[in-house]
């Protein structure tokens, strides 16, 4: 399932990854590489299983632990409320 970063949410690249800033509260929450990566793929439509074999691939780390990874990045940004969808 794709998301989509809420109206007041600001994402900008760093040189190890992102800043997201939540413009309602001031918060600001950091993701890594593989973490501005994964959001990214996810707001362009991508699903999770897509995701997951990419970087299966790429990195020595199983499938499984990959979706594992996805789902609780996706989950963190929708309890923080982030992103919808």
């Amino acid at each position: 399932m794709a998301v989509e970063l809420r109206p007041d949410v600001t994402l900008t690249a760093t040189g190890s990854g992102a800043v997201v800033l939540d413009e309602r509260s001031g918060r600001y929450f950091q993701l890594n590489r593989t973490g501005l990566h994964i959001l990214r793929s996810l707001l362009d439509g991508r699903t999770a299983e897509e995701i997951a074999a990419e970087l299966s691939e790429r990195y020595p780390v199983t499938t499984a632990q990959v979706h594992t990874d996805i789902d609780a990045l996706r989950d963190s940004l929708r309890t923080a409320g982030l992103v919808s969808g």
